[in-house]
């Protein structure tokens, strides 16, 4: 069945779409009661709230797909604050002549991120337009801050290490490819971070500044966070990229330190601490690559 703009006017139709793929996948008891708003209980005075709209070509992709990218971005954006990522909503702008099968595809795959992620889908909404069959998805998510935790680039200092938690590009070299039409085995690095900023907080490392490097790639995100801690950062040489991205760059002229990812993530901390946050990460799901820099 393809969507129509039926499944957009609020009807049965709609009712029926609601039922048969988003509260099937996303069923909990906060999302269950299907009322206008979902009442949270929160444990702290402190909470991190983003967003983010989620737009990618192709939908479906080696490694993921929007709905793993969705969450996943949405989860890594409150973890590099150091919170604990707690709830999300999510809309969903449809376009006409999507196949429901698709989006029942995406929707598994948002409910199997969200569960390695640890996070409940509560509050959604759907709206349908014209279009050839894409879908764009906008998530928010809350997180719960430590009330003496303070993560924030402007910390960052002279004298600081500089780790990331993987190789760069993998993300964008994916997309990409799928879009030339190059073969090659390349694949999004699309994950939570969980596991990595658990262990570094659980284990007292007093993390300076974190981001995840998204659009813009790892140089532009270092440059947000020298401009805010009014610091210079300097690269060592390292290797960015894993063999089959860099192969990648070479053929079309690309720079690892501009290619986006989305699952990788950046920080700072004091050079005493530098060693330990390291084998931390190298032990941590997605960061057995990680180095400093």
């Amino acid at each position: 069945m393809k969507i129509t703009s039926a499944h957009g006017s609020g009807g049965k139709m709609t009712s029926d779409l609601i039922h048969e793929i988003f509260e099937k996948h996303f069923s909990n008891h906060i999302l269950n009661e299907m009322e206008d708003a979902a009442v949270l209980s929160l444990t702290t005075n402190r909470i991190a709230f983003t967003t983010d709209s989620f737009v990618v070509n192709p939908v479906f992709f080696p490694g993921g797909d929007i709905g793993r990218l969705c969450i996943c971005g949405t989860v890594n954006d409150l973890l590099m604050r150091g919170a604990v990522p707690k709830y999300l909503s999510a809309g969903f702008i449809l376009e006409e002549g999507l196949e429901t099968e698709k989006l029942e595809k995406i929707a598994l795959s948002m409910k199997e991120a969200a569960n390695e992620a640890g996070v409940s889908i509560v509050a959604g909404d759907t709206k349908v337009i014209e279009g050839k069959g894409s879908v764009y998805i906008n998530t928010s998510g809350i997180g719960l801050l430590n009330e003496n935790r303070d993560i924030s680039a402007k910390r960052t200092s002279e004298g600081d290490a500089v780790i990331i938690s993987g190789y760069m590009g993998n993300h964008h070299a994916c997309i990409l490819s799928s879009r030339m039409g190059i073969e090659n085995s390349i694949q999004s690095d699309c994950a939570p971070l969980n596991d990595i900023v658990n262990r570094l907080l659980q284990n007292d490392i007093d993390v300076h500044a974190m981001r995840d490097v998204t659009r813009g790639g790892l140089a532009t995100v270092l440059n947000e966070i020298a401009s805010a801690s009014c610091t210079r950062i300097e690269l060592s040489d390292t290797e960015l990229a894993d063999e089959q991205v860099t192969s990648f760059c070479n053929i079309l002229g690309l720079d690892p330190l501009y290619m986006g990812n989305e699952g990788k993530l950046v920080l700072t901390v004091e050079k005493k601490d530098a060693q330990k946050t390291l084998e931390l990460m190298k032990t941590s799901n997605y960061g057995q690559n990680a180095q400093i820099i």
